[in-house]
Parts: C-alpha cells; sequence; structure tokens
C-alpha cells in the first residue's frame, strides 16, 4: 500500500450514502471505495475488509460476490479495492433493476437466477444485510449465461458487537440471513414484472 493513486472526476462510478466510487487508475477491471462521509460514519471499509478476510478464512468461494482486494491510498484517502463486474466482454455489468425493468428475462430465467443466489448465500451462510437492489448487478459471465453479483452491503451495516456476533454464532448467522432474504426478495418482487 505504498503508491497514492490519483483519483479524478472522470474515474467517478457511483456515490452511496457513505462511499464514492471510482474506477481504478491503473486498471479499469478494479474499483476503489472512498468515504466522503465528513461526520460520524459506518466504517463500511473496515467493516467489508473484516469480513472478507472472515470469508477467506472460511474458504468460502465468492462467485456471486465482488471480491474485495485489500486498501489502497489515494489522493482522496485510504480506499478499499474491489475486482469490477464485467461482462464476458468487459462491458460493465448492469444493475438486476435494470433487467427486471426491462423484462429481459422469462420469468423461469429470472427465477432461477433468484433462486440460485438463495442457494448460494444460505449454503455459505453469507451477511447480505443492505439489501437494495441497486447492491446487485447482473453479470453476463458468458456469451447468453448470467448470474447476480453483490457488490455491496455484505456483513453488517456497523462495525459493532453485532458484526462479531455473527462472526462468533452461525445460529444467530443464519437468523439474520432469513431474515434480510425476505426483505431483498419483497424488494426483487416490487420490480419483477411477474409478480
Amino acid at each position: 500500500m505504498n503508491e497514492i493513486l490519483t483519483l479524478d472526476e472522470s474515474l467517478f462510478l457511483a456515490r452511496g450514502g457513505e462511499r464514492n466510487c471510482y474506477i481504478h487508475p491503473l486498471d479499469n477491471r478494479k474499483v476503489i471505495k472512498i468515504v466522503h462521509r465528513e461526520e460520524k460514519h459506518n466504517e463500511q471499509n473496515k467493516l467489508e475488509n473484516k469480513y472478507f478476510i472472515y470469508l477467506k478464512e472460511k474458504e468460502i468461494k465468492l462467485t456471486y460476490l465482488a471480491k474485495c482486494l485489500g486498501f489502497v491510498r489515494t489522493n482522496f484517502g485510504e480506499g478499499l479495492s474491489y475486482e469490477r463486474v464485467l461482462d464476458y466482454d468487459y462491458s460493465a455489468s448492469k444493475g438486476l433493476k435494470y433487467f427486471l425493468e426491462e423484462k429481459f428475462f422469462t420469468k423461469k430465467e429470472e427465477e432461477k437466477l433468484v433462486l440460485d443466489l438463495k442457494n448460494y448465500l444460505f449454503e455459505n451462510d453469507i451477511l447480505f444485510v443492505d439489501v437494495d437492489l441497486s447492491n446487485v448487478l447482473c453479470q453476463e459471465f458468458c456469451k447468453s449465461k448470467y448470474r447476480l453479483i453483490i457488490i455491496d452491503g455484505l456483513g453488517a451495516r456497523r462495525l459493532n458487537w453485532r458484526f462479531h456476533l455473527y462472526l462468533l454464532s452461525l445460529k444467530f448467522t443464519r437468523y439474520k440471513i432469513k431474515k434480510q432474504w425476505k426483505k431483498f426478495y419483497n424488494n426483487y418482487l416490487k420490480f419483477s414484472t411477474y409478480s
């Protein structure tokens, strides 16, 4: 983490409640998330980095998650680097919401995408807590083959005792996973033209 990377507005991708997201200046297959809030914030970068270290220690395959690559230094301060979700042709993957509104998939295809993500989260005990549809992209990983990728909202909302309890208690984790999945599924149904 020695080199200071230079970010500018030409690399800006999106603004969240706590962080801005930029394309990595030296590798457009990566993004960097920088905390933009001056006031108190939820330490999402620290939280997500800790959560990905935990998943790595558990040897969880990150098939449906944008991979966290660790901290980098930038002219805007410390940032957390991630794999950028791209389609097989290297174009930027679009959000799930876009595909739902465009009625891109058949009902069966749409339901399978959502079920595959659910199975992955439940089988691997993955905490997807900020279940807004903007946190899920739909990646065309091979020609006409798609999967959902979570790009944000993993682990917990805050770096507090609950987050640590999730890491220690599988029972508590599984309760939270079920609860959050219901919320995600309801968010999905709001935009699905088949519901």
